[in-house]
C-alpha cells in the first residue's frame, strides 16, 4: 500500500498566522478556543498551521470567540493593479 500524502488546501478562508495572533493575544489556548468554537482541538491546530482552511462558520465563530473583526483573520485576497497614473505635461 503506498503511503499517503497531504498536501495544503489550495485556497485558506483565513490567514493561519492572523488566528495564531489573535488567539495568543487573547490568552486562550487551542484547546480553549476550539471548545468556544464547537471544534476538535486537532482542527484548532490545522487551521492555525494552514493545512485545513476554516469554514466561513467557523471563522465567524473564531472571531466572535477572540473578540476580533473578522477582516482581520481572513485571507487577504489579492488586488488587481491598479492602472499606472500618466502625465500630460
Amino acid at each position: 500500500m503506498a503511503p499517503r500524502t497531504r498536501t495544503r488546501p489550495s485556497r485558506l478562508h483565513q490567514e493561519p498566522e492572523a488566528v495564531t495572533w489573535a488567539r495568543q493575544k487573547a490568552g486562550l489556548t487551542k484547546r480553549a478556543l476550539a471548545d468556544q468554537v464547537g471544534i476538535s482541538e486537532q482542527l484548532m491546530g490545522e487551521i492555525e498551521s494552514g493545512w485545513r482552511s476554516a469554514t466561513p462558520a467557523n471563522l465567524i465563530k473564531i472571531a466572535a470567540a477572540l473578540n476580533c473583526p473578522i477582516v482581520v483573520l481572513e485571507r487577504k485576497r489579492p488586488t488587481a493593479a491598479a492602472p499606472a497614473a500618466t502625465s500630460t505635461d
